[in-house]
Formats: C-alpha cells, structure tokens, sequence
C-alpha cells in the first residue's frame, strides 16, 4: 500500500495524517507548542518549534505498527495564514514569527489604505486587516529596525517549516493572497505593492502552484522524520484552501460552512473578476487558477464554549444542548449576535461585542443555548446573503467543523442558509486537503476532482424546512439590524473594558 502524508499547521498544534490510495486516514499524530503574548494583542510563536513539532509526529506515524515507511510517495501542507517569519541571509529567523490572531498593526493597516488608495482592493482583493501578513512586516520595520535590517526574505509558516524539510524556498498562490502583497488575478507579486513600500522583489520567495513539487527531503530531516530522503515534497495551501480542497469544494455551486472557534462560509470561483468591493475575502484557491471568496466569523465556535464555559461549565456539550431542538426557530423571540471580540465579516469592527437581544422571563437555559446556534449561523448567513446578491448560486453546502456534528446545528444551517446542507463521514479537514496535494502531485489522480471522489465522503444530507426558511427570514433582517443599533453604544462602553 502507497500513502502521503497530509500536515497542518495549526495555531496551537500540527497535525500529520497518513492516507493511504483509497482516502483512508491509515494513522494520525499530533503535537502542540507554545504561544506568546508578551503584551495585548500581540501573539507569537517560534517557528522551529514547528519543525521540531512536524518532525516529531511524521516520526510517530512512521514508526506505527504495520507502516511501511519506504511506501510514503509525498507530503504536502496546509498551514495557518498571514504569519510572519523574517529570514536572514542565511536564512534563519530573525525574530518570532507574528501570527494570524495578532492585532498590533492598525497603525500599519491606516498607513496601507492611504498609500495604495483603490489599488489596495483592485490588486490585493481584500482590505487591510491587521491579520494579514503586510501590516506585520511594516510594523517590524518601524518599531525593530535593527531587526528588519536583518531581513532578507520572508515567508509564511508552512514555507518556512517546508524550507527546513528541504532547503527550498517558495510560497503557494493560495497563502500568498493573504499577504496584501500578492496581485491576486494576475497570480504574480504586485510590483505597485512592493513600490509604494519600498520592499524588493528579492523579499518574496518565488512561487508555485500548491500541488506544485518543490523538492524532497534533506537527509537529516528524513532521518529524524524516518522518511526515505526520497519523499516527494508539495507545496500545499493556506489552511482555508487545503480545508476546500478537503470538502470536496472543487466546483461552482458547491460553499463550505467551517464552525471552528472562528466560523468561515468559503465559495468556490472560476471568475477572477468576480468583486465583492472587499466585503468578503478573495483569494487563490489551492486549485490551479481557481478562487475562493470567505467570509469570516471571529468569534464562533467560541460563542458556543463561552456560553459553555460561563453558564455549564461541568457539564458536556450533549448535556448542554440536549433540549435545543424542543425550542422552536427563533429561540422565543431571543436573539444572540456572536460579536464576543469583535467582528470581520459583514463588519470589520474591532470595538463591537456581543448581545442578547428580547429577554423574557420566559426564557430557559435552553433558549439562550439556541439563540447562540441561531446567532452564529445567522452571522454565517450574512455571508451567503452577500454571495447570493453577488450573483452566485448557494444551493449546497458542506459543513464541517463542530456546526457539523450535531444534527440539530445541521437542520438549523439548512433552514437559514435556504439550502441543502451535507455533513462528511470523514472529516479530516485541512489536513486532508493537503494529502490530497499530495496524491496528486504525486501522480496518484489526473486531477483534485478524481481525487475528491476517492477521498471525500458524504454523509447524511439535510433540507431545508419550508416553514423554518420563513421564520428565519423575518429573524434574519432583525438580527442584521443589530450591528448598527449597538455600534455606538459599544464605542460608548469601550474604555470601560478591562
């Protein structure tokens, strides 16, 4: 029996999957490392302490009972987006990487807007952000000058662990369009970007489609890893793209719903001109000249934990939801906006928070419980509406993530979202995106369609309920009346906070 290996490079862990020809996860490992958050907002990590993570659990699957180390083809990657890591010229870090999840660079994203002007959506696709990897370099400019002097060349996460596995330097399209530096249509680094900032060409790394082969293994990586230095190496996406590739979302028509700790509607495109003004992100499918366009939900999955965590701490997530499906569509006239640190998509809103909205003295744990579900999914929902008024077709979607494992939350996505909604039988996310890079790069399937037959297996499917769709109409534009209700009230509230 063949295999690949699929990593993802997670923020808190990696995790290495071993799938063999069929799709079948033969065996998996996983290792965690450190975060640093040496003031508010920021949020680091040591990039080596990836690679000797990777290392760590590639040499836990080769060594599992009944592998045969010699019949791994190729590895590929998903990794975290929009992280910083500065190289040298002998190309070592200079400094920690700076993450996805760090906010110190509003400054930085004021500065982009004023030099770049309509550009800045023309080229890039999407608007500053404070995650995004080019506020991050500007910042390090300006405050560790000393530091950046240093810096010949940066890279995301996945490349540079990629880099320490075989000595080659590239980046995929898919992580690239994350970086605000990448002319996204036109698949080439923006010589407008890199002018107004006066960075050169020499500081981005070249680059490569994801199924894209970009080396093997070093032998001594290979040795610690117990890899043959044979192993074919692919290059692998941005973590949204390989968790696309993952679903199946390979064609039009066909969107993911991700409820993780943040929440992603993420829609396959073939049109590159498709604009959506900024409001949702574009970027580079891991596909070849393919895209996507994402909303994003910061605060998710972590709704649900906070409720959780603050109102049933010692109780399971079934206990804590097990009398949600009694309480009718609109939770009794309750409604929850998932704004717990803010929000990205429709509003890009750092200052906003949460809210419960038609309290009763009716009202029981477990109206509180769905109106969180219903919350959620309606932020969700607001990226879909904007899909929908774009012109797209929203008709099937798969969802994955915690959204996906209870049918109730299933149900519940198919009446909001007005369309058939489909769980996986074997959800291995990112990471099996980047296994399927692999299979294909290494010749297994003449294309990722082929390869998502084999490997991507759906489950139970759910429709919507015509009486349910109706409800959630009316409750939908209620709760997209919200934002801007409390907008002013929490500007209002803000220097309150701890």
């Amino acid at each position: 029996m063949s295999y690949v290996i699929g990593i993802d490079l997670g923020t808190s862990a990696v995790k290495a999957l071993l799938v063999d020809r069929n799709g079948t996860v033969a065996a998996e490992a996983s290792r965690s490392y450190p975060l640093f958050h040496e003031h508010s907002g920021w949020s680091e990590q040591r990039a080596d302490d990836w690679v000797e993570a990777t290392i760590g659990a590639i040499s836990e699957l080769t060594s599992g009972e009944g592998v045969d180390a010699s019949a791994i083809e190729g590895i590929s990657f998903s990794g975290q987006m929009h992280g910083l890591v500065l190289l040298d010229e002998a190309g070592n870090p200079i400094r920690n990487a700076i993450l996805w999840n760090d906010t110190r660079t509003t400054e930085q994203c004021r500065e982009i807007e004023r030099a770049l002007g309509d550009k800045l959506l023309g080229v890039t696709r999407n608007p500053a952000l404070e995650g995004f990897t080019l506020p991050k370099i500007l910042w390090v400019r300006q405050y560790e000058p000393e530091a950046f002097a240093k810096a010949k060349l940066f890279l995301l996460p996945k490349d540079y662990l990629r880099y320490r596995l075989t000595g080659e330097l590239h980046m995929d399209y898919s992580d690239a369009a994350g970086t605000l530096m990448l002319d996204v249509a036109g698949k080439a680094w923006s010589e407008d970007v890199l002018a107004a900032f006066e960075l050169p060409a020499s500081f981005c790394p070249p680059l490569v489609e994801s199924h894209g082969f970009v080396g093997t293994v070093l032998p001594q990586a290979a040795e610690s890893a117990g890899l043959p230095a044979s192993t074919k190496v692919f290059a692998g996406g941005a973590d949204n793209a390989c968790g696309a590739i993952g679903s199946g979302i390979l064609s039009e028509g066909l969107t993911l719903s991700s409820i993780g700790t943040s929440g992603v509607i993420l829609s396959y495109e073939n049109d590159k001109s498709k604009d959506f003004a900024g409001k949702v992100h574009f970027f580079n499918h891991g596909k070849e000249n393919a895209y996507y366009a994402m909303g994003v939900t910061l605060a998710a999955g972590y709704s649900l934990s906070w409720f959780k965590k603050t109102f049933a701490p010692d109780e399971s997530y079934d206990e804590l939801l097990a009398d949600v499906g009694e309480v009718k569509p609109g939770a009794g006239g309750l409604l929850f906006t998932p704004y717990l640190v803010g929000e990205r998509t429709p509003h890009a809103d750092s200052l906003i928070r949460a809210s419960f909205i038609g309290i009763d003295g009716s009202h029981e744990r477990k109206h509180f419980a769905r109106a969180v579900m219903e919350g959620i999914t309606f932020s969700l929902n607001e990226s879909v509406d904007m899909f929908r008024s774009a012109g797209k077709t929203v008709d099937k979607v798969v969802s994955i993530g915690g959204g996906a494992q209870n049918p109730v939350w299933l149900q519940m996505q198919a009446d909001i979202f007005n369309a058939t909604v489909v769980a996986l039988e074997n959800e291995q996310g990112p990471g099996l995106g980047a296994a399927m890079l692999a299979a294909y790069g290494a010749g297994w399937y003449e294309s990722l369609e082929a390869c998502a037959d084999k490997f991507v297996k759906h489950a139970d499917a759910y429709s919507p309920n015509p009486e349910a769709v109706e409800a959630y109409e009316g409750i939908f534009r209620a709760y997209q009346q919200v934002y801007e209700q409390t907008r002013g009230l929490n500007e209002a509230l803000a220097p309150y906070r701890n």
